[in-house]
């Protein structure tokens, strides 16, 4: 590919043993839209420029965020292939430090190493350390110094509470979405075995994005599990492709009993706002200035924060939904 610098990021991912996602970033031309490109094995997915599609795509959650066509027909319809995209969040929100640039995503499909996606055809972005720092700052080398952050208005007040399935449902999470001058998350990750939870954690973190300093110390939280729920997950054939080298293994199952391991302040519950923050920017590379508070979410409940924030998705350089 001419007029682009080409990256290479490769590790193990959830369920590969080895994963790779290319990234090329394409020279600036004001002839073009700003965009990012999502393909699996060179064929388009999704892309931030047509950002209307992204109602085509069907969205599913199981320990990541997985984006797929599953009709070839449809797909077509909207100018992009069938395909399946797995754990973009981590990749994500880096786009929002370049959000006049171009980007061309590429995910390599590998070999199912565990059952939960075998025979799903699903591409999944690799861990590397379970950060979005290394794809930060191996991108900074093509792309320059950050640029300024895009945000949308979004005058959405929600709250609702987070549920279990099933007759014995029980309560063990909150959402509620404000109207802010920026964008604001206050996070708690609030799990306890005598509430029914597999594991025993408490962090909480909050953050105010007003410019791309404040992304530095969120993109350096890695992902987690505790000892026992690793243990578990391979017992049932999960998690095929982790390793020790993919994110934080919290020993103990109280989390500030680990805290002097922490890259950054309650780095559970900031990794959690990353994932957040992937979720939501995954559409496109920009902001909306709302405030979010949530206890216990996850993709699920992220997912549902974007889908009330959807109709506002309008950053002047996106198309309009």
């Amino acid at each position: 590919m001419t007029n682009a610098q080409h990256f290479e990021f490769e590790s193990p991912s959830l369920s590969y043993k080895n994963a790779k996602v290319t990234v090329d970033v394409l020279e600036r031309d004001p002839t073009h839209k700003p965009r990012v490109v999502w393909s699996v094995d060179g064929r388009e997915v999704y892309r931030t420029d047509l950002c209307k599609i992204f109602y085509d795509l069907k969205f599913g959650a199981a320990r990541t965020a997985i984006y797929s066509y599953e009709d070839e027909g449809r797909a077509h319809a909207v100018g992009l292939n069938a395909g399946a995209i797995a754990s973009p969040e981590h990749l994500a929100p880096v786009f929002l430090m370049w959000p006049g640039r171009r980007f061309n995503v590429n995910l390599v499909r590998g070999t199912a190493a565990s059952e939960d996606v075998a025979g799903q055809n699903v591409a999944e972005v690799p861990l590397m350390d379970g950060s979005a720092a290394p794809f930060f700052y191996g991108l900074r080398r093509a792309a320059g110094e950050p640029e300024e952050i895009v945000f949308y208005d979004a005058p959405v007040k929600a709250e609702w509470d987070l549920t279990t399935a099933g007759d014995n449902s029980r309560t063990y999470g909150h959402v509620r979405i404000t109207p802010a001058e920026t964008f604001e998350v206050e996070y708690v990750v609030d799990r306890s075995k005598a509430r029914g939870d597999s594991c025993d954690l408490q962090s909480a973190a909050s953050v105010s994005i007003y410019s791309p300093e404040n992304l530095f110390q969120i993109f350096m939280a890695r992902t987690f599990i505790s000892a026992e729920e690793f243990e578990q997950a391979k017992a049932a054939g999960l998690l095929g492709g982790v390793d020790e080298s993919c994110g934080m293994l919290l020993n103990s199952l109280d989390g500030a009993a680990t805290s002097k391991d922490f890259r950054v302040a309650n780095e559970p519950a900031m990794h959690k706002i990353l994932d957040l923050i992937g979720d939501i920017t995954f559409i496109c590379p920009a902001l909306p200035r709302v405030r979010i508070e949530i206890t216990n979410g996850g993709h699920v409940s992220h997912r549902q924060i974007m889908e009330r924030l959807i109709p506002y998705v309008s950053a002047g350089l996106f198309e309009k939904i």
